[in-house]
């Protein structure tokens, strides 16, 4: 029988997938990333924070949750921003692999941490699925130098790439030590206030003139990540971290495949091995 834990990663990873190509949308409508990320957190933190109302939830610990909370929105929303950025000047087959690199350092964390006990079969399935990014991360034009929009570029994804292994080992805490509607709710608050603060330093000349795309396409990012954030730390509250991460942290290989078909991006003989070797890892990690 599929562990639960299991069967809430997976659709984590799908849903993430789907949402995380939405930021190739928005950055290929040039629409403004300071009124997508604002539609898309306040969306979260509107919803989240109604059904944790509706369901009549409480809290046990509240100035652990306000911490932890503070934290995860912040790391989050600079780790968003970083990435729709990093996609206006970098490929997809290349942006998402790499920021999904932050999985290593999750799992190192969670090994040293929480001392995650794992099967030979699941230790074969982390090295497929780091293999895999690292292999999705080449460049088919290796030799030719990098020009300054590609470095600006590699300079976001670094970012976020920091940022997601904050906001990714944070969220462990919180989904065994507080209530995960609650943690979402002001999560995403916090997200949301911050953008506010920062959103005229994110508006840039590139932007298309009009605001609906940005604010449709961030609703419906906000509606995707309820139910992925909420599939992500119920895996995290009945499973391994390292395991868990390293599932939902292949959520772009689903990006990728979205952009080939849709933006006609490049699929290379090297990226069909590294969407196989995702398909593989996943499959390991079950056992």
């Amino acid at each position: 029988m599929t562990a639960r834990w299991y069967t809430f990663a997976i659709m984590a990873l799908f849903l993430m997938g789907i949402q995380r190509f939405l930021y190739k949308v928005s950055a290929e409508r040039k629409c403004d990333t300071a009124q997508t990320t604002l539609s898309f957190m306040a969306t979260v933190a509107v919803l989240s924070s109604i059904l944790f109302v509706v369901l009549k939830q409480s809290v046990s610990n509240i100035q652990f949750l306000l911490l932890i909370a503070l934290i995860n929105g912040s790391a989050f929303l600079a780790g968003t921003v970083a990435h729709i950025e990093a996609l206006r000047y970098i490929a997809a087959s290349i942006v998402y692999p790499i920021i999904r690199l932050n999985v290593v350092v999750v799992v190192i964390f969670s090994m040293v941490v929480f001392e995650d006990d794992l099967s030979a079969y699941q230790a074969v399935g982390i090295g497929l699925a780091v293999a895999a990014m690292v292999i999705l991360s080449r460049r088919h034009d290796e030799k030719k130098r990098p020009d300054g929009r590609t470095r600006l570029g590699f300079m976001f994804t670094f970012i976020s790439v920091l940022c997601g292994s904050v906001a990714s080992i944070s969220s462990k805490f919180a989904a065994i030590h507080t209530n995960k509607m609650a943690f979402m709710a002001l999560s995403y608050i916090c997200a949301t206030s911050l953008s506010l603060g920062i959103r005229k330093k994110l508006q840039a000349p590139h932007t298309t003139k009009g605001h609906q795309d940005a604010w449709i396409i961030g609703c419906v990012m906000g509606l995707i990540n309820v139910a992925g954030f909420y599939s992500f730390l119920k895996a995290l509250s009945m499973g391994p971290l390292s395991i868990i991460a390293s599932i939902t942290g292949m959520h772009f290989v689903i990006g990728i495949i979205l952009s080939v078909l849709i933006y006609r991006e490049n699929l290379t003989h090297l990226r069909i091995l590294g969407i196989s070797l995702t398909i593989a890892s996943i499959t390991l990690l079950r056992l």
